[in-house]
């Protein structure tokens, strides 16, 4: 399991390196953003992850990587949102929103350790493919539990969700040898 914990660190290295990159040229301009449009960008980015994989034809060439990336840092964006709330105007630099980052990080890696643990890396039999729909797939719950007004009876929270998002991408980037 060490090699997994290694792997993870060096996708999210890569992850939180574009992160820093781009709070320093955009600032928290994110912060403004509502949950549902974090989902809405995440969604969007996932969509795209399947059709790269259906079609033949690519108009644009690039690969899963970079979207991978994105639902990645997306998600951890919501996690911040989730914690701190939504803001008229952006208020965190990039010292304060990489602490948040890494805090963020630190908790959903330890829940992919635990769950790591318990699953016996099953992940790693799994296909990319079958992780995009998975991501789909829990992109369709936080959307239903945001038209809930983040209500459930008795399922996990939109948090758990983002979390699982964040995981099953950086499974997916591992299992595509991003880390070359």
């Amino acid at each position: 399991m060490s090699s997994t914990s290694q792997e993870y660190d060096q996708v999210i290295a890569i992850c939180r390196d574009l992160f820093v990159k781009k709070m320093t040229d955009y600032g928290s301009a994110w912060r403004i953003l509502r949950l549902p449009s974090l989902t809405d960008q995440i969604f969007i980015k996932a969509q795209r992850i399947r059709s790269l994989q259906e079609n033949e034809v690519r108009k644009v060439d690039e690969d899963e990587t970079g979207e991978f990336i994105g639902i990645i840092n997306y998600c951890i964006m919501a996690l911040i949102q989730l914690e701190l709330g939504v803001v008229d105007q952006p208020d965190l630099d990039v010292k304060k929103a990489s602490e948040l980052y890494d805090e963020k990080i630190g908790i959903t890696k330890q829940l992919m350790e635990n769950k790591n643990h318990d699953y016996g890396e099953a992940w790693r039999e799994m296909r990319v493919s079958s992780l995009t729909d998975l991501i789909l797939q829990k992109l369709l719950r936080v959307k239903q539990i945001e038209d809930n007004k983040g209500k459930t009876i008795v399922s996990e929270g939109i948090d758990a969700n983002y979390q699982d998002m964040i995981n099953y991408s950086v499974f997916a980037l591992i299992l595509m040898n991003t880390l070359k």
